[in-house]
């Protein structure tokens, strides 16, 4: 196998030199020993290692003297050297004997960071991207490459950048001849075939810089882990890369793979850990860090690695608190129960700069009235600042609402808005209660619990439609109507479940249940009756991804979603007057009675990508848009003089005057643009 890495030395005509690892088998390794010292032949003078050993102490002694007296002093303490046969501690000390990585050289007084092994690669020199003493003996230089080889695990070769590029120049550094042959004969091949591996052992590092602080256009042209992960998530379509077009082999992927399972195997950690955004930024952190990264002792990840998250957290929350001063925030509380039967109400602040949690409290001793919640939400306003918080989100229980009524009153400029995706949700729940469409849901959750209770008919199933249904979930209505989609997806393939012959020889095909779930599959009425649901429902989920998403802020955009969805569910039913009439009346006594709120309509006055398309369709809906915006303002502002500035604002904006809102560019880029 051969490993290959640029290394920044200094062969005979200053060319740069690559390190090539040739790990052979020992027999191989012997033989070219063998044949290496049968070449050499035994008139060549070789130093003995009392002689040598000689040499380098006296230049040790002799350079120690040249130095500073307090330098000198130090490097003949004791104290600062290892206890260590290591003969790198002949010509180094610790300068600081309580950062034990670091090494002073006695030689050009350098401190090598990274420990003793990357000081004798400083003295050797040629060793990956250390820089080599500008002052050590030719002697000493010799002793240190002979004695890294030795203990090296493989043999290292020093080859010309031309023999890796398929020349066939000599070894840069002396081998022997069967090894040169093999490497002349195999190095083209080898480092195609195993460049995978080449890297996976070694990569190539980074020119030394020549000054403080700099860094190399690699270094500046690299995105940092963070944004390497954020772009992966956001491009989801496949698209050629540098990554891809650099894939490691598939042995050295399964090697790492491996490490990777056992690791998580071996110390009992869930496995959904896998799925988090900071595991990825993890590996590719260290992906990008290269070989040789070393994890936390386990006082460092207890204590300063601890402190140093701390610090990050307190970065954080200082970066949301100015969002909250610049921009204002929303309040949010999110109550539910846990396994144990706790009643916990967890509190987040929303803002442009993102959603921060700020604390959960166990709510279970207390009884959860209004004046309860509206004094621990006050308390959490308190904490942010009452001038910061525009708005209160809680979800839609009549305690919440009495409670966000409360707060109104005690805080003039404060709205309170119920959840809209609980809303819709709760919306979802209602429509479904209608009869025609319970009795199709109903319908559709018997199939679903037949096929799947029984594994032979659930393998079955998958077969024949190429994968598994979409199932009803306890806590969210929307996915009785995901289910229904995903069964008229498949419908030709659970029909062919039901007139297959693996099906009429079952013993199911005779049971009560099975002949219900036959009849109800095979039944025209069945899918007619889908169809209507899924013609009601959709617009609606529609709106949920929207006011449940993470992309982009739903408050501009879910009061147009909502009348595009009234609008659809209107044409789509027009046939069926009375089923059209009862999911409009679910949707006003849902949505129009709860959720037209107008700070709804002033974020869609101000979103012009919607805003400016309504005001050509609907005159009346404009005005009613702006009404809401002024009503917003004047609750916002108590300065007069800034009501009227924000107003003639207002003005220009809707009208498309003013310098700013009448250029072409302005009108050009409305669809653009948006809160």
């Amino acid at each position: 196998m051969f490993d290959v890495a640029d290394m920044h030395g200094h062969h005979g005509d200053g060319r740069r030199v690559a390190a090539v690892q040739v790990i052979f088998p020992q027999s191989q390794i012997a033989r070219g020993k063998a044949s290496s010292a049968a070449e050499t032949g035994s008139t060549d003078h070789v130093p003995s290692a009392s002689s040598t050993a000689a040499d380098s102490s006296t230049l040790a002694d002799k350079a120690i003297a040249g130095l500073p007296p307090d330098l000198a002093e130090q490097a003949n303490d004791s104290k600062r050297k290892a206890k260590s046969q290591d003969p790198g501690w002949k010509f180094g000390w610790w300068p600081d004997p309580s950062k034990k990585e670091f090494v002073q050289c006695i030689f050009c007084m350098k401190v090598v960071p990274s420990g003793i092994k990357r000081f004798k690669q400083h003295l050797a020199g040629r060793f990956g991207d250390t820089m080599k003493c500008a002052r050590v003996p030719e002697v000493v230089s010799k002793d240190m490459q002979a004695y890294l080889k030795k203990n090296t695990r493989s043999a290292l070769v020093l080859v010309d950048d031309e023999s890796i590029e398929g020349e066939d120049d000599a070894a840069a550094a002396p081998v022997s001849k069967d090894m040169q042959a093999y490497l002349k004969k195999n190095t083209r091949s080898a480092l195609v075939s195993q460049a995978a591996m080449s890297s996976f052992v070694v990569s190539a590092p980074p020119k030394p810089v020549t000054q403080k602080g700099s860094k190399s256009v690699a270094a500046m042209l690299c995105k940092s882990p963070e944004e390497v992960i954020a772009e992966r998530h956001s491009n989801k379509a496949s698209q050629s890369t540098l990554e891809h077009c650099t894939k490691k082999g598939k042995e050295v992927q399964q090697i790492v793979d491996d490490h990777v399972a056992d690791f998580l195997y071996e110390n009992n950690i869930p496995l959904n850990v896998v799925n988090s955004r900071s595991w990825e930024i993890m590996l590719e952190s260290i992906g990008q860090y290269g070989p040789g990264y070393r994890g936390p002792s386990y006082h460092d990840i207890r204590v300063p690695w601890l402190e140093r998250a701390v610090e990050r957290t307190s970065l954080m929350t200082a970066k949301h608190e100015e969002s909250w001063k610049e921009y204002g925030c929303s309040l949010m509380s999110d109550s539910w129960t846990d396994v144990r039967g706790r009643h916990l109400i967890n509190f987040l602040a929303n803002s442009p700069a993102g959603t921060h949690f700020l604390c959960s409290i166990d709510a279970s001793s207390e009884i959860a009235n209004a004046n309860m919640l509206a004094d621990l939400l006050e308390n959490q306003i308190d904490k942010i600042g009452r001038e910061n918080v525009v708005q209160l989100v809680t979800d839609n229980g009549a305690n919440f609402k009495a409670a966000g009524r409360l707060l109104m009153e005690r805080i003039p400029h404060l709205f309170w808005t119920p959840c809209a995706a609980h809303c819709l949700d709760l919306l979802l729940e209602d429509i479904g209660k209608i009869k025609y469409f319970n009795t199709c849901i109903n319908q559709a959750k018997r199939v679903c619990r037949f096929l799947y209770k029984h594994g032979r008919l659930h393998n079955l199933m998958r077969q024949m439609i190429g994968g598994d249904l979409v199932r009803p979930g306890i806590t969210r209505f929307a996915t009785s109507f995901l289910t229904l989609a995903s069964m008229l997806k498949h419908k030709n393939g659970l029909k062919s479940v039901f007139i297959s012959n693996e099906w009429q020889q079952s013993k199911f095909s005779t049971s009560q249940e099975g002949i219900q779930a036959e009849n109800i599959i095979l039944s025209t009425e069945f899918w007619n009756s889908v169809e209507f649901c899924l013609r009601a429902s959709q617009p609606i989920l529609i709106a949920l991804r929207i006011a449940d998403g993470d992309e982009t802020p739903a408050a501009p955009e879910i009061m147009a979603a909502m009348d595009k969805a009234k609008a659809t569910i209107k044409e789509a039913l027009k046939n069926k007057g009375k089923l059209l009439a009862e999911v409009i009346s679910c949707f006003d006594k849902r949505w129009e009675s709860q959720m037209e709120q107008k700070l709804y309509g002033a974020a869609l006055f101000l979103n012009p990508g919607k805003f400016f398309d309504i005001r050509e369709k609907d005159r009346r809906q404009a005005a009613r848009l702006r009404s809401m915006f002024n009503d917003v303002m004047w609750k916002m502002i108590s300065n007069e003089d800034e009501q009227t500035k924000i107003s003639k604002q207002a003005d220009d904006y809707e009208r498309s005057e003013g310098e700013c809102f009448s250029k072409a560019g302005a009108i050009r880029d409305r669809g653009k643009k948006s809160l």
